[in-house]
C-alpha cells in the first residue's frame, strides 16, 4: 500500500493524475478556490508560490494555533509545501520549517517551490512519518494535513511526532477521520485508501491513539462533515474506486467521513 501511495503522489506531484483529500482538484492556481473553503484565506493563499497550492489538504491545520518568532515547525507529508510556507512566514527568519515528505518528486517540487518563493528558513527532507529522520526534542509544534491518514501504522507516526517535539511543543493536525465503519468494498479498496477514505479511522480510535503516544490536553478544534459524492466526477482516484459498486455502495460512504482539526500538547 505505501508503494501505492508513493507512485500515485509521484504522479500527482508531476501533474500526471488527480487525486484529494478534501479537495476536488490538484491543480496548481485552480485549487485556490477549494483551499479557501477548508479554511486558508485568500490572503495566504496569494503570498505563496503557485504550485504550492495542490488542492490535497482537509484543511488549514496552523489557522487554530500561534506560532511565536524563532520556533522550530516540523510539517509531516509537507507535499507541495502550502503549509510549510506559511509556518515559515510567522516563525521569521530566527525560526526554521522542515517539511518531511516520503515521494521523492513532492520533495523536488516543494524544494522548487521554495527557491520560486525566496524561502530561506525552510527545508524540505526526504523521509517516512512514521520514522521520521530528525533527533529528539526539536521541535515546538508538529503539524500535518490530511496525511497520517494514508500511514499504515498511525500509532508510529504519533510515538515519532511526540519523540520529535519538546517538552511544551504542540501538535496541530488536520485530518479525515470516520464516524462509522465503511462498507467492505470500500474499506478494501486500495484507491478510496489514497483518497483519504479507507485508511481513515474511527475518530475516537483516532484520538487514543495521540492519547497512547503520551500526549495530553487532546482537543477537537473543529470538525466538518465530508460529503464524499461531492468528489466523483472531479477526482480520477474516486471515480475509479466506484467503477464497480453499487449507487447503494456510494450512498451509504456520503456523511461516514469528517474531516477534524485536533490539537494535543507534549507536557513540560
Amino acid at each position: 500500500m505505501k508503494d501505492y501511495v508513493k507512485k500515485l503522489y509521484g504522479a500527482i506531484a508531476k501533474g500526471k493524475t488527480k487525486s484529494c483529500c478534501g479537495s476536488a482538484n490538484s491543480c496548481g492556481s485552480g485549487c485556490n478556490t477549494i483551499s479557501e473553503k477548508v479554511g486558508y484565506s485568500k490572503e495566504e493563499l496569494s503570498n505563496l508560490p503557485i504550485e504550492a497550492d495542490m488542492g490535497l489538504g482537509c484543511g488549514n491545520p496552523l489557522a487554530l494555533i500561534s506560532l511565536r518568532e524563532g520556533e522550530m515547525v516540523v510539517d509531516l507529508g509537507s507535499g507541495g509545501g502550502i503549509d510549510a510556507f506559511l509556518a515559515a512566514r510567522r516563525v521569521g527568519d530566527k525560526g526554521k520549517v522542515i517539511g518531511i515528505d516520503m515521494t521523492e518528486e513532492m520533495i523536488k517540487k516543494a524544494r522548487a517551490n521554495a527557491r520560486k518563493g525566496n524561502y530561506k528558513n525552510v527545508e524540505f527532507k526526504l523521509g517516512d512519518i512514521e520514522k521520521i529522520p530528525l533527533e529528539d526534542s526539536v521541535a515546538d509544534c508538529v503539524t500535518s494535513n490530511c496525511v497520517i491518514n494514508l500511514a499504515e501504522d498511525k500509532q508510529k507516526v504519533f510515538n515519532e511526532s511526540y519523540r520529535i517535539l519538546k517538552r511544551g511543543g504542540r501538535l496541530m493536525i488536520s485530518d479525515m477521520v470516520l464516524t462509522k465503519d465503511l462498507p467492505e468494498k470500500i474499506a478494501k479498496s486500495a484507491e478510496m485508501y489514497v483518497g483519504c477514505i479507507a485508511g481513515a479511522l474511527i475518530k475516537e480510535d483516532y484520538l487514543n491513539k495521540i492519547r497512547k503516544a503520551g500526549f495530553s490536553e487532546i482537543k477537537i478544534m473543529k470538525e466538518d462533515a465530508v460529503h464524499f459524492m461531492d468528489y466523483l466526477g472531479s477526482d480520477k482516484v474516486l471515480n475509479d474506486a466506484v467503477k464497480n459498486m453499487s449507487k447503494k455502495d456510494i450512498s451509504q460512504v456520503d456523511n461516514m467521513v469528517v474531516s477534524i482539526k485536533v490539537y494535543a500538547k507534549k507536557d513540560e
